[in-house]
């Protein structure tokens, strides 16, 4: 139907708020003028017509809020139009032939609705975009975006929830994406893009992301901590197996996962761990099974795998009780692998089987004959000893028993002198199958973390051992010992002498194997999965002393978008450009620097190189300082010789690094060779790939051959790669040949000459290469046995079918037994010596963001929203020389030699004299109180920590504690007069207020504290003491003070108890000490409030325990706290166990992960049915608490329990 508005009278309709003409064929002509002067008019849709143009006078239309031209044939947006239009909500272009848009539209700063969808806007650069800061909803569908014409920042778009980019040609995510907070979906289907940042992490509130129908080939690990995500598709892409992150499973609210049309054979076991998956669509890929997992699933309503022809449906699992994510729980296995002996495991075993009748009669036929068993017993006792009595005769008398004429091995008849090896290998090594590995240090095996396992160092020397179960069970060792190219000679002879040590100690009966660097034989590769790699430097000599190793200082520029590349720039400061990312590299010191214009992608990537050289080079020992155009630290600056006066862009916009070149060391005849490797037509390529793609390919490792030598110039550096089985004339012809290359042409003068041994290779000469990089293993889950019967599965996929993965658990400290408290007069002789080693102790206080000196007679009271600073100087006694053994040789030779005795004694009285005096060590104690905010800590570590470093240089030690978190030896200096109170020390309290003190002491003497609670009856217990303050309005008399003893209350702490009183209160306070039953009910109860039932014991105090369940190790682990827990141990993040005596109670906290609640679960059964088999007269309950709903017999467990901490400012 037609519409002419020119029909209809409508002018003098001056109430029309909003007019819908859509779908009608209107053309500009058929839109009169006048109805743009109507006052109310607030929605105009005039979508899906005939229009041109805007219609005219449109922009007089001052009350516009809804704008809806969707679907015309409109070219071009008058700039008026927006001049006076500032109160739009909602604006729709979409679908006509706009090119460009006007640049008043940044005037459109209520507008919360943008759809520009289906229009030619190539050269629009969308520069109007950062000032609509109440944008929600911006559609860019088919708008020819490239990373050209999109802005560069996004930051003032708070409010952003909503965009779509779709049918783009975008080859990556654009940089201004990552700073939307807020997104809640975004569209990215049908673009060129290939990879994904590992800034995606900060889409946290992300609920639908659309990345079908790109070129993505895997997807980042970053993608797991979109924690809220709901809707993934990823359809039509090139993703494989590896290119889903095993930690996918933490998309606990993912709904849908589509991801048909691509290369999948499997999918990680962990994508069937999202509970909620309702749709999941894997058609079109090659898939060759699926998790067994799958069937767990119970919401899901679409399962689409069509068109998978080798697809074999996993069977349902069998229900195991006992096992729990691929994880044994029974009680059984967890003692086996806890180290316990077979009869242990054996008596679980019989503890947990069901009862059978029969069995009760035999046992109860068992008891009734026990006595005559017992006299049987006897007998065959008697028989034994008599027959090995005339065994014994027989041998003395020369003749031989049957069991002497067997041929016995020679090693057999050899008595082994019985060595003691406590001091070198633990009780423990070789008892659980796995590897061990032990670095020479001083002529003894130091044990090496499992982080580097396979890393050797070329200077040190290693034994290795690895211990695994045959057929029957049994335990079979293998023993290596590892030779340093540039070890010494201690080292190497005390690897050797170690290695005999430890196959007599475990009583092995296999050789002891010598492997020597770059030499090494295949079993012992097999060991590291083939994955060994050397280090250049090691320790330290036990005869001779090494210097350290010296690192030279280099400046590098991060450029490159896809792959990261390092481009060597002098080490100035006009070096910087504020466009680049810079990695200065310092020795043990690396830092990141991002100039102020720099994208946040290329950071990133400078801190995943420094991490990776800090892992590889540095053993973990360098420290990463991420910095900032304008906010760097002086020390960065020292290294530069001073800071620049201005940093400003350098690089030319056309620079484009020099192609490295290969180039192969050869011997030829009489004469070295040189030729260069045309590494563009490289034997990975399949097919010959097209003249056109050539310059873009880069270096593959394929190419460097170990029994060769080759030289990489890349201009700024010549790298010479030395393989592991080359000739000793190629190496050093190639050493000469580098340095005469790197002279020969002009370069700069920061270029240098690096020398890279197969294995040790620096980052920096990785970096040259594609895809040459260390990843992290990541272990993937195969439940379905159909997997290995498939067939066309190949590389990784197949290692991982061929070898079914098992996720660890550690289980071993539910089965310790609970920590004894230790003894009081133990614990006064060690607060004794403790504090006879203390040489003086001064205190501080922050007032008024300072801290100011304390007052001696304060020492000991602290407050809750305070920061205390105690600085410790404790006498270190000086070790001589000579151990007492020694001297004692010394003796008995004086003793022996005739008359030497005096000369001895007169040789010791003068070594005696010589030794030095004792030496000092401060120690500075920083406390926190619960209440206290974090610029107490900031505060001491920028003005008291600096002055203490300069006053004791080289002898200062800084321990940072906070409250009921403290150091022993710190509690030792109060002599259990440790009192906490409520609030601020110099706060303006209500005096007249009571105040009540619980006096506890926690596994032992030391750890006493007498800590400020709720003035509340119902708290007190039998079994402690109390403090109670009831002030007056007297001048004359402040007040009474009680001294609360529970009739169960131990007399050492009531002794306590009265002192700490007399230490608090000084005369003005009428002090009292009343036992239970005593109180009176004019001041007392009026104090502590109405009398309400309370514990008459603290039974839970001999049994309480609390256990932390975690997998922050990649595994399941349960580990115990010390006896002296508090409320604060609670971490928000895992799961806490706390037995009782009575119940176990699985605290739960808000940030935990449904599988680590599943599996703590599990946890505690077991531990109960250990505890039930232990202690049978103790049975526990199981008992599920939720943080902020922990009932009393829970609390009470915790000393002072409050209200939980809120993170500090």
């Amino acid at each position: 139907m037609a519409l002419d508005f020119r029909a209809v009278e409508i002018t003098y309709a001056i109430s029309i708020q909003a007019i819908v003409a859509r779908a009608n064929s209107l053309k500009n002509s058929g839109v009169p003028d006048d109805i743009f002067q109507l006052d109310d008019l607030s929605v105009l849709d005039l979508s899906y017509n005939q229009l041109t143009e805007v219609p005219r006078e449109l922009e007089n239309a001052k009350n516009m809020l809804v704008l809806n031209l969707k679907q015309n044939s409109i070219d071009n947006i008058p700039n008026q139009l927006f001049i006076n239009l500032t109160d739009l909500l909602y604006l729709d272009l979409s679908d006509n032939k706009l090119e460009s848009l006007p640049p008043q539209m940044r005037r459109l700063v209520h507008l919360q609705t943008l759809i520009l969808n289906n229009n030619p806007l190539l050269h629009a650069q969308l520069r109007q975009l950062p000032a609509m800061v109440a944008l929600q909803t911006l559609h860019l569908r088919n708008t020819q975006r490239t990373q050209s014409n999109l802005p560069t920042s996004l930051d003032g778009l708070v409010n952003l929830s909503d965009v779509d980019l779709s049918c783009n040609e975008l080859t990556r995510v654009p940089e201004c994406l990552y700073t939307l907070s807020n997104l809640r979906r975004l569209n990215l289907s049908t673009n060129q893009i290939s990879e994904l940042s590992l800034c995606i992490d900060q889409w946290t509130h992300l609920e639908t992301l659309n990345l079908s129908r790109n070129q993505l080939t895997s997807l980042p690990s970053a993608i797991c901590k979109l924690t809220k995500l709901k809707k993934l598709y990823l359809n039509s892409n090139k993703l494989d197996f590896d290119g889903i992150p095993s930690g996918i499973g933490k998309l606990a609210n993912l709904e849908e996962f589509m991801a048909a049309n691509n290369n999948l054979e499997l999918v990680p076991e962990s994508l069937c761990r999202c509970a909620k998956l309702k749709k999941l669509v894997l058609n079109k890929n090659r898939l060759v099974t699926l998790p067994e997992a799958v069937h767990f699933l119970i919401d899901i309503e679409v399962l689409d795998v069509r068109e998978n022809p080798n697809l074999v449906m996993p069977p349902k699992p069998v229900d195991r009780t006992s096992e729990w994510y691929n994880i044994d729980f029974s009680l059984q296995n967890q003692l086996r692998l806890a180290g316990a002996s077979p009869a242990t495991v054996a008596a679980a075993a019989g503890g947990s089987s069901p009862r059978d009748p029969l069995a009760r009669k035999m046992r109860l036929r068992r008891r009734k004959d026990s006595t005559q068993d017992d006299q049987a017993k006897q007998v065959l006792k008697g028989m034994s000893d008599v027959a090995q009595e005339k065994n014994k005769k027989m041998e003395e008398n020369g003749d031989l028993k049957y069991t002497d004429l067997k041929t016995r091995r020679w090693d057999q008849s050899l008595e082994k002198p019985h060595l003691n090896y406590s001091e070198f290998f633990t009780e423990d090594v070789g008892q659980l199958p796995g590897i061990t590995v032990w670095q020479i240090e001083n002529f003894v095996p130091t044990a090496v973390d499992e982080a580097f396992h396979g890393k050797f160092y070329e200077a040190d020397c290693y034994i290795i051992l690895k211990t695994l179960l045959d057929a029957n069970g049994s335990l079979n060792w293998e023993i290596y010992y590892w030779i340093g190219q540039e070890a010494s000679l201690d080292k190497k002879a005390c690897s050797a002498i170690h290695a005999v040590n430890l196959r007599n100690y475990l009583g092995a009966e296999s050789r002891c194997n010598r492997e020597e660097m770059g030499d090494e034989s295949d079993e012992f590769s097999q060991v590291f999965d083939h994955e060994i790699s050397y280090i250049e430097g090691g320790t330290a000599s036990g005869f001779y002393t090494v210097e350290d190793l010296h690192y030279v200082s280099r400046l590098y520029r991060v450029y490159g978008k896809k792959n990261i590349k390092l481009e060597p720039v002098p080490l100035k400061g006009t070096s910087l450009d504020p466009r680049f990312a810079f990695l200065l590299d310092h020795g043990l010191e690396i830092y990141v620097w991002r100039g102020g214009q720099a994208t946040l992608s290329a950071t990133t990537k400078a801190r995943l190189f420094a991490e990776k050289i800090n892992k590889n080079e540095r053993k973990g020992k360098a420290e990463i300082v991420l910095l900032t155009q304008t906010q760097e630290t002086p020390e960065f600056w020292e290294s530069w010789g001073g800071q620049p006066e201005e940093i400003k862009a350098n690089v030319p916009e056309d620079f484009r690094p020099p192609r490295p070149k290969l180039y192969k060391v050869g011997l030829g005849l009489g004469y070295l060779e040189l030729p260069q490797i045309n590494y563009r037509l490289s034997v990975e390529h399949k097919k010959r790939p097209k003249v056109d793609l050539l310059p873009e390919m880069r270096l593959l490792q394929s190419l460097l051959d170990t029994k060769s030598v080759y030289i990489l110039d890349c201009w700024s550096d010549v790298f010479i790669w030395i393989g592991r089985k080359s000739p000793r004339l190629v190496r050093a012809a190639a050493l000469k040949l580098g340095q005469e290359l790197c002279s020969m042409l002009h370069r700069p003068k920061h270029a240098m000459v690096l020398r890279n041994l197969e294995g040790t290779e620096c980052q920096v000469f990785k970096s040259k290469f594609k895809n040459w990089d260390d990843v992290l293993k990541v272990d993937y889950t195969r439940n379905a046995e159909s997997v290995q019967k498939a067939e066309g599965i190949s590389g990784k996929v197949q290692k991982d079918v061929e070898k079914k993965d098992q996720m660890k658990a550690d289980l071993t400290a539910l089965f310790l037994p609970r920590q004894p408290p230790m003894p009081l007069a133990e614990a006064e002789q060690l607060m004794e010596e403790w504090n006879e080693d203390l040489d003086g102790m001064e205190g501080f206080v922050l007032e008024n963001k300072k801290f100011a000196r304390l007052p001696e007679e304060e020492f000991g009271h602290f407050y809750t929203q305070d920061c205390y600073v105690f600085l410790c100087r404790y006498w270190v006694p000086v070790e001589c020389e000579e151990d007492e053994e020694e001297k004692k040789k010394k003796r008995k030779k004086g003793v022996d030699g005739a008359g030497g005795g005096e000369d001895e004694d007169e040789e010791e009285d003068e070594e005696e004299e010589k030794q030095p005096e004792e030496d000092f060590q401060c120690v500075v104690y920083f406390w926190q109180g619960r209440e206290a905010s974090n610029m107490g800590w900031l505060t001491f570590t920028f003005s008291l920590q600096k002055k203490f470093e300069n006053l004791f240089p080289g002898k200062l030690e800084v321990v940072r504690m906070t409250q009921q978190q403290e150091n022993p030896k710190f509690l030792s200096h109060f002599k259990r007069k440790f009192i906490i109170h409520k609030g601020k020390r110099k706060a303006k309290e209500d005096s007249l207020q009571p105040s009540l003190y619980h006096i506890r002491t926690n596994g032992s003497a030391l750890c006493t504290r007498c800590i400020q609670i709720n003035t509340d009856s119902g708290l007190l217990n039998s079994e402690f003491c109390f403090i109670l303050k009831v002030p007056f309005e007297s001048t004359d008399n402040q007040g009474i003070v009680y001294t609360w003893v529970g009739r169960a209350a131990d007399p050492d702490e009531a002794k306590l108890a009265e002192d700490i009183m007399n230490h608090m209160f000084d005369d003005s306070y009428s002090k009292q000490v009343i036992n239970e039953g005593e109180e009176p009910e004019n001041f007392f109860w009026v104090g502590i409030g109405p009398q309400k039932p309370y514990d008459g014991d603290a039974e839970y105090m001999k049994y309480s325990r609390l256990f932390r369940c975690s997998n922050e190790k990649g595994y399941f682990a349960v580990s115990e706290k010390c006896s002296d827990f508090c409320q604060d141990d609670l971490a928000d993040d895992d799961i806490m166990l706390l037995d009782n005596g009575r119940e176990v109670y699985m605290w739960v906290g808000t940030q935990t992960s449904q599988v680590e609640i599943k599996l703590s679960l599990k946890a505690c059964q077991v531990y109960i049915q250990h505890m039930r088999s232990k202690e049978a007269a103790q049975p526990r309950k199981l008992r599920l608490v939720r943080k902020g709903n922990e009932p009393p017999a829970f609390t009470r467990c915790f000393h002072a329990w409050s209200v939980f901490r809120k993170p500090p400012a």
